[in-house]
């Protein structure tokens, strides 16, 4: 069953448009790699489909429902889960706090969200602004997964961590994926995103130029729309 689909979206940031004609699916239970250099619209793209920056045309679907004109928080309590680029939790809430403040009923509780992430439950008092960088990632994650989402989108979720904490996220996504889990990541590690991707939707200037399998995206195709 198709879950996310964005059709011919465009959008703008004030009278510049940044986003031409951009066609991106995501299945039930599919892991899809959003992919270019930067300033190509990946993040661009992740802002219209939950509507921060409201689309202009083309159209975004969850499991059929139009996601075109409503709020963020609406997108939200429809069944997306966003892990924005920045990580941004709420630094004088504890760990806890922050977890429990998104919460909504489902399977992803507080102790299997401790349990993904055990350096959580160690720093349940602590406030979220004396975490390391990768803690706050995770707890970023966490957060999300306490909405309980149909989608989890993450954007950029190991740039500027130490190796072994992107180990420990990627370890993390691949649980994610092996539960069921529809997830849209946007990451340039590619050694470790490609064996996660079940696709790969590739954005040049604002527009879709390639999808395909990660067992497609050959040499010739990563010097050319991915290459510095």
């Amino acid at each position: 069953m198709m879950l996310l689909e964005v059709a011919s979206l465009k959008a703008f940031y004030g009278a510049s448009q940044a986003l031409f004609n951009v066609d991106l699916t995501v299945s039930e239970g599919e892991v899809v790699a959003l992919m270019g250099r930067n300033g190509m619209g990946k993040t661009t793209t992740i802002r219209a489909v939950c509507n921060l920056t409201p689309p202009r045309g083309g159209s975004v679907r969850l499991a059929g429902t139009d996601l075109r004109g409503r709020r963020p928080h609406h997108v939200a309590r429809l069944g997306i889960g966003l892990v924005p680029e920045g990580r941004r939790c709420f630094p004088n809430l504890t760990v806890e706090e922050n977890l429990v403040a998104a919460a909504r009923s489902g399977a992803w509780t507080l102790e299997r969200v401790n349990t993904l992430f055990p350096r959580l439950k160690e720093r349940r008092d602590q406030m979220a602004l004396s975490l390391s960088g990768g803690e706050q990632q995770m707890l970023a994650i966490g957060r999300a997964l306490m909405t309980n989402p149909r989608l989890l989108i993450l954007d950029e979720a190991t740039e500027g961590l130490a190796p072994v904490i992107r180990q420990d996220i990627w370890a993390a996504i691949r649980t994610l994926k092996q539960d069921g889990l529809s997830i849209l990541v946007v990451d340039k590690t590619l050694p470790e995103l490609l064996p996660v991707a079940d696709r790969c939707t590739i954005l040049e200037n604002g527009r879709s130029v390639w999808t395909g399998r990660p067992a497609e995206l050959d040499k010739t195709l990563q010097d050319r729309f991915l290459g510095i």
